[in-house]
């Protein structure tokens, strides 16, 4: 996949619109992570200074009542934004008319105005062709940069570059090119560790990976599932029951690539418990529950991990935001860190914050900015958001 890039545009004077992901954690009116801010950055900055007039366009939270709409207000972001760097930022509290359109109409060169939350508009997340064409007609050319969206047809990120010459930002062309690399052309072994609570949330990523993988290390909460289509007694741990047929066909796949814990700490209860031991894989007793993976499963993974080439990951081990039941995260975020010659990847989502909280994040190849739209690329599905971007 060759897509056109910001820099195959011609963008001195022209207006600009950009989508964004300024989807940043908040809290009482204040950013507590300007990452997803920082992230844009490179883009917005080669465009200011290549003398383009910028329109930023990016949804903040949930937005379903009028609550919704106070506390997820884009103000808050504009002035990190002009905090971070140099071109002037214009923050309009519209999303639509007169006062938009005379914002981005008296833009100079590389200056920026950033658009209040595409989410108050009712159309976006229905990808409303009326909306698309009404904010393309704001700029002459389009790029996307959004990576956490790309895999949502909304009218920010597919509706406008069907109407505009459109381009891949530089952080959204970096996803593309890392992702598709351990995707099509892997330097091998290729080795993919999927956690997190629930096999139906990666039924389809599970499916591709069994396929392409060398090896697949199954952990989290979705992997009492597969215990429980083995046969094992999992106590009051985690289970899809109507995914139990399901795990089966994988393990049947999968056999000698596929690798599941041996041992599982548990404890009697999920918040207060009393009780804290390891326990045998298909062995939890009544009343317990399973909530991290056990030493033994540690040293397996770790074994499976030596000499991979191409590492992909995400999902936590466990309940990682509980010290408690942190250790089967930490043991694998650092056995990723320590991998020599490897190309790592986090998939975004709760592995990215592990290795973050954990001190890691510098050690891995590459950490994706968006967790569903990077297992969706990992199913091998086309995302709307890249699809509707020209091939150069």
């Amino acid at each position: 996949m060759s897509k056109v890039t910001v820099k195959d545009l011609d963008v001195k004077g022209k207006h600009v619109i950009v989508r964004v992901d300024f989807n940043v954690p908040h809290k009482n009116g204040v950013i507590t992570d300007d990452n997803r801010v920082r992230a844009a950055l490179p883009t917005i900055n080669y465009l200011t200074e290549h003398g383009a007039k910028v329109l930023l366009l990016s949804h903040l939270g949930k937005v379903k009542t009028e609550e919704d709409k106070a506390k997820n207000d884009m103000s808050i972001v504009a002035d990190c934004l002009a905090k971070l760097q140099s071109a002037p930022v214009k923050f309009v509290n519209a999303t639509r008319g007169e006062e938009l359109e005379a914002a981005v109409k008296a833009q100079e060169d590389g200056s920026i105005v950033l658009m209040q939350n595409t989410r108050y508009e009712k159309g976006e997340s229905k990808n409303d062709p009326e909306l698309g064409a009404y904010w393309a007609s704001l700029g002459d050319l389009f790029v996307e940069d959004a990576f956490g969206s790309v895999h949502r047809a909304h009218a920010s990120t597919a509706g406008i570059a069907s109407h505009l010459p459109s381009a891949l930002g530089f952080l959204v062309e970096k996803e593309v090119n890392v992702l598709g690399k351990a995707l099509n052309n892997p330097e091998r072994p290729l080795v993919a560790i999927l956690g997190g609570a629930k096999v139906s949330d990666k039924i389809a990523v599970i499916e591709n990976l069994l396929k392409i993988a060398d090896k697949v290390i199954i952990g989290g909460g979705m992997a009492y599932t597969f215990s429980k289509a083995q046969g094992g007694e999992i106590g009051t741990s985690l289970l899809e029951a109507d995914r139990i047929e399901l795990a089966k066909e994988f393990l049947a796949k999968g056999e000698g690539k596929l690798y599941l814990p041996v041992d599982s700490v548990v404890a009697n209860d999920f918040s207060n418990p009393t009780e804290i031991k390891v326990v045998k894989a298909g062995e939890i007793p009544e009343g317990f529950m399973g909530l991290d993976i056990g030493p033994e499963t540690i040293e397996l993974f770790k074994k499976q991990l030596e000499g991979a080439k191409t590492v992909f990951w995400n999902g936590p081990m466990g309940v990682f935001e509980d010290p408690r039941f942190a250790k089967g995260t930490i043991e694998i975020c650092k056995a990723l860190a320590e991998l020599d010659g490897a190309t790592t990847i986090i998939g975004g989502g709760d592995s990215a914050s592990a290795a973050k909280n954990l001190g890691f994040a510098e050690k891995f190849s590459h950490i994706s900015t968006g967790g569903g739209a990077s297992l969706e690329f990992m199913e091998g599905k086309e995302l709307p958001g890249i699809t509707v971007i020209p091939e150069k």
